[in-house]
């Protein structure tokens, strides 16, 4: 059966750890949190729980006044914000280099050099970094504020959009295949069976009829050591990460 969805990676978590034949003593809120901090360690840990995108965000009054944008939630961590202001290499004048470089040089490409054109963007390109740079900015994304180091008041203009690259965690409940990742199965399942064996640990050595005796804390150590291993095996096999701030 395909888990595609929230309720159904429980439901195949409980089956893995016996029911119906077993009762599991968990609590439905203590299910909903254990589901949840599966999703946070394969969103932090996994290389798949994370995506480098490129957001868009329409500049407002609010954020002038601020000096600061808002980032969703789900972004961990940012890595590049473009250039805002038209410089030497973005402008679109008639009197800008680019502009009479395409007009003079490049109108026929059949009988021009790209090797020339490539050269001299390459040499505005340094220009334009040598001299602007690059926006400073800050992050953190226990705060969800972008802090851009420019003059909010002359450079930002409400209505124009910056460009920001930026890590996203991706949401299970629109990336609906993580919920079938035999990682975060293997994993909440075994998060769940260390919270049903520390339920049960309050009643160790408690003997039921028939001769059955329940043993909570074998339960909640042998979750342990598997919790433990999904974690070495995650540390192990994961691809290399790019630095990124936040």
């Amino acid at each position: 059966m395909a888990v595609a969805t929230r309720q159904q990676l429980i439901d195949y978590c409980l089956r893995s750890l016996g029911e119906p034949v077993v009762e599991v003593n968990l609590d439905d809120q203590q299910i909903e949190d254990r589901v949840d901090e599966a999703i946070d360690y394969f969103r932090l840990f996994h290389y798949d729980g994370i995506e480098k995108i490129y957001m868009k965000h329409l500049i407002t009054s609010t954020d002038i006044a601020n000096k600061y944008i808002t980032l969703p939630d789900l972004v961990f961590g940012v890595t590049r914000v473009f250039p805002v202001a038209s410089g030497t290499s973005t402008s679109k004048s008639i009197f800008d280099l680019q502009y009479q470089l395409r007009l003079n040089d490049l109108y026929d490409l059949t009988s021009t050099s790209i090797v020339y054109y490539s050269q001299v963007m390459s040499h505005l390109a340094l220009l334009d970094m040598t001299l602007n740079g690059q926006p400073l900015y800050r992050f953190n994304k226990l705060i969800g504020r972008l802090y851009i180091e420019a003059s909010w008041t002359e450079e930002m203009i409400e209505g124009n959009y910056i460009l920001v690259e930026v890590y996203r965690a991706l949401d299970p409940d629109v990336a609906v295949k993580m919920y079938g990742d035999p990682f975060l199965k293997h994993y909440t399942t075994a998060v769940l069976k260390k919270q049903w064996g520390a339920n049960l640990s309050k009643f160790s050595g408690l003997q039921l009829p028939g001769g059955v005796t329940i043993d909570g804390k074998a339960l909640y150590n042998e979750a342990i050591e598997e919790i433990k291993a999904l974690e070495e095996e995650m540390i192990n096999k994961s691809a290399p990460l790019e630095m990124f701030l936040g």
